[in-house]
């Protein structure tokens, strides 16, 4: 939730923000006071954040490596739910990893699944968008040379079932259901007060940003009928533009 509240709120700033400020912030979503605290200071230790000291007062910053992952992941979250056209090109990746290097096959495995490719078995990985393959190639470099891939450009021919393959590839059905869950949730929710408000804000984009993750932004005809991305984006853009402003006075109105 941290880093919702860092690039919902601190990001667009483009300032320190006091350090009270956020401890305030996460207790109004639920943290205890000692566990915000922690949270920050691990926060400062691992990196995402700088400390100011200014008098008896501190004020954190975000570092440019920080900086620069919400802002990748902002375009990611804010753009997706509206798909661009396909030019019916996939791009399929191998992946082998020696069976020595099991912790690494791991953490290459998941990288690919939150870059948004399915697994159809055997190591071979399938994505709708050759545009990731930029993403594959960091995936090689931050994996040394223990895990390798080689990526191809594809159509589909004419044998075989495109829908069983992309059934097998992803989890369709767990994410219509997560789908619609969100589309519960927010499209009834009508906070009073701007706690409320700044609470219903912050988990809105919590988690509307985990979909571009778990959804591989298939094109619609590939997709099941009554596929409610859709929806669940226009919840997504109607709700965050409604409760945009008074979430942000609250934010403000913490470090006053």
């Amino acid at each position: 939730m941290l880093l919702t509240v860092l690039g919902e709120y601190v990001l667009p700033r483009e300032d320190a923000v006091w350090h009270e400020t956020l401890v305030s912030a996460l207790e109004a979503l639920g943290y205890k006071l000692q566990t915000a605290r922690q949270a920050l200071t691990r926060s400062v230790l691992d990196g995402w954040l700088v400390g100011e000291r200014q008098g008896r007062r501190s004020r954190l910053r975000l570092t440019p490596e920080t900086e620069q992952m919400l802002r990748t992941g902002a375009e990611r979250i804010y753009s997706f739910g509206n798909p661009p056209g396909w030019d019916g090109r996939w791009l399929l990746v191998v992946l082998h990893v020696p069976e020595s290097s099991r912790e690494i096959r791991h953490q290459a495995r998941m990288q690919l699944e939150w870059a948004g490719f399915g697994s159809l078995g055997g190591g071979l990985w399938i994505s709708p968008h050759v545009d990731r393959e930029t993403e594959v190639r960091q995936l090689v470099s931050g994996n040394g040379s223990v895990a390798h891939l080689l990526s191809f450009h594809a159509q589909l021919g004419e044998i075989g079932d495109p829908d069983k393959a992309i059934a097998e590839a992803w989890d369709l059905e767990g994410l219509s259901d997560a789908y619609r869950g969100f589309i519960t949730r927010y499209g009834r929710r009508r906070p009073r007060d701007g706690e409320s408000v700044f609470r219903a804000q912050t988990e809105l984009v919590h988690d509307w940003r985990k979909f571009p993750f778990l959804d591989p932004d298939l094109p619609d005809h590939l997709l099941p009928s009554g596929w409610p991305r859709q929806r669940a984006y226009e919840v997504f853009q109607q709700r965050h533009a409604e409760w945009h402003e008074p979430a942000q006075a609250y934010f403000r109105s913490l470090g006053a």
